[in-house]
């Protein structure tokens, strides 16, 4: 049997506004550098190719940045039109040189992120495999933890019925929110979710990049008595050195690489040994081509991972990672999608459907602000 090269067609690109249940905080609003979260905005690809076949793949912003992603995206698409979709990295340089004005990370990546990741699902569907079986899993399931239920704008007593409910849906491990300008009640809330889940559950918490490097390195001390799985972002992102001290003086693990916008910040922050815990968000870094390259410099190392939001997305690829991992669970994205992902055992489990195995579901379709469909070589 020969391969029939196949081509792509049409890209149609929307945009929509998914609206959040209540306002989120976390410590950055606490100080000040940001309002509370009221929506996320989402970049949706949808591929298809001349032979019938199909993609779909997503990209994401928060407070800011959602429409930049879709511009961008508008400008470049047609450079792939009447491509093999196949190959994918050949594309994934086409797209950067289309817009290679505007560097290579942040915006000008993020928005590439959705056709990236929507060539991925159609490659896995073509395939009739699931996106982890295409790029070669390790495992079918990933341990797993809750972060929607822990937000600094939920009161205590609320986080801690939302850590049972969690434990009770199969989720092992439970993320809590700290950075309060109260230090003390940043410990009295750890105390409390430690002392109501008992101390065999993994627990996390998140500064959310708010303390500065003595405060860090004093709370990371005091934190130690709880057996964190790991303290999350407790300086600025881009402090890679600081990160570093922190990992080298502590018994907690620390994890970061959520905020950073590309392969080469990864390679820094690698580099100086600035985590125990690498985070990547495969929609922030712009697309799976990138997140597989961070991933191969993470192993290398010897680091640990956790991939940041997008479990829909990361539940494959961490799936692909030698060592366990840990995935990251959110409720929010549950109304874009007919399928739910399954949790058991403390585990996330990978769908077994082709692709990414989800389908946006109608109310995703009427949250659509903009879409455009692409026909057109440019």
């Amino acid at each position: 049997m020969t391969y029939t090269p196949d081509t792509i067609s049409s890209i149609t690109l929307s945009t929509l506004r998914l609206p959040l249940a209540r306002p989120i905080s976390d410590a950055k609003v606490l100080t000040g550098r940001q309002k509370p979260m009221t929506e996320v905005i989402f970049l949706i690809a949808e591929i298809e190719t001349a032979q019938g076949f199909n993609g779909h793949g997503f990209s994401y912003s928060k407070r800011a940045g959602g429409p930049a992603q879709y511009a961008h995206a508008k400008e470049v698409a047609s450079t792939v039109i009447g491509e093999d979709p196949n190959d994918i990295e050949k594309l994934y340089t086409k797209l950067l040189w289309a817009g290679a004005s505007v560097g290579r990370a942040g915006v000008a990546t993020q928005a590439l992120a959705a056709i990236d990741i929507a060539l991925y699902d159609l490659k896995a569907r073509r395939a009739n495999l699931p996106l982890a079986k295409l790029l070669g899993s390790h495992r079918d399931s990933v341990r797993t933890y809750n972060t929607s239920g822990g937000f600094l704008s939920s009161p205590i007593d609320e986080v801690v019925e939302n850590a049972s409910k969690s434990l009770e849906a199969g989720i092992g491990g439970i993320k809590i929110k700290v950075g309060l300008p109260d230090r003390k009640e940043d410990m009295e809330r750890v105390r409390r979710v430690r002392e109501h889940v008992g101390p065999n559950v993994p627990m996390m918490v998140d500064a959310n990049q708010q303390w500065d490097r003595a405060t860090a390195m004093r709370l990371g001390r005091q934190l130690e008595e709880y057996n964190l799985v790991w303290i999350e972002e407790p300086l600025d992102a881009y402090d890679f050195e600081g990160h570093a001290e922190l990992a080298r003086a502590l018994v907690t693990p620390i994890a970061t690489g959520e905020m950073l916008a590309s392969v080469g910040d990864h390679k820094q922050l690698i580099a100086a040994r600035g985590c125990d815990t690498l985070q990547p968000d495969a929609p922030r870094v712009g697309g799976i081509t990138n997140f597989l390259r961070i991933l191969a410099l993470a192993d290398e190392a010897g680091l640990d991972i956790a991939p940041h939001f997008a479990m829909e997305i990361h539940v494959h690829l961490a799936a692909c990672y030698p060592r366990e991992t840990w995935v990251e669970h959110f409720d929010w994205l549950d109304p874009l999608f007919e399928e739910r992902l399954e949790t058991r055992d403390g585990r996330m489990f990978v769908p077994e459907r082709p692709g990414l195995g989800i389908t946006f579901s109608d109310q995703a379709r009427a949250w659509v602000t903009e879409s455009v469909t692409v026909t057109e070589r440019g």
